[in-house]
């Protein structure tokens, strides 16, 4: 997981690098060629977006660093912790999947859900037959854990 990860942030590096380094400044110039700069607004917006991907590209890089440094051993095996898929009953009866990603990779209709959300929260440290309350806008969720797959698992 950590590896697919890593892979995917570093492609997204490279292609936002090939945009600042060599789309970027042929749109810029295209721009400059339109004259005055001080009311081109093709030149401003993309100056703007030339700045926008730095501020990516560092993010991503950061990110790329926590990520390889990133401990994965040291996760729990018999909790729900990052990179785990935790399969839960709702009072209801209903069950719902969702595993527990790092922010950037939230997808709820995927049932990708961020460790740092609220229900993300509420399942990291849980065990299979735990009770878990979550506080939502609509009012309070309750589940049980009935079924758990670590990241060491999959």
């Amino acid at each position: 997981m950590k590896e697919k990860l890593l892979k995917r942030f570093e492609g997204e590096i490279r292609a936002l690098d090939r945009e600042l380094k060599h789309d970027l400044p042929k749109e810029i110039q295209r721009a400059r060629e339109f004259g005055d700069l001080r009311e081109n607004a093709e030149y401003h917006a993309a100056k703007e977006r030339q700045r926008l991907v730095e501020v990516q590209i560092s993010q991503l890089r950061k990110r790329v660093s926590d990520i390889a440094l990133m401990n994965l051993d040291k996760l729990p095996t018999d909790r729900a912790a990052f990179g785990s898929t935790v399969h839960l009953k709702e009072a209801d009866g209903n069950t719902v999947i969702y595993r527990l990603v790092m922010p950037e990779d939230t997808d709820p209709a995927q049932g990708m859900i961020s460790t740092a959300s609220p229900i993300g929260r509420s399942l990291v440290g849980k065990e299979v037959g735990d009770e878990v309350q979550v506080p939502t806008p609509s009012g309070q969720r309750e589940f049980e854990v009935i079924k758990l797959l670590t990241i060491h698992d999959e």
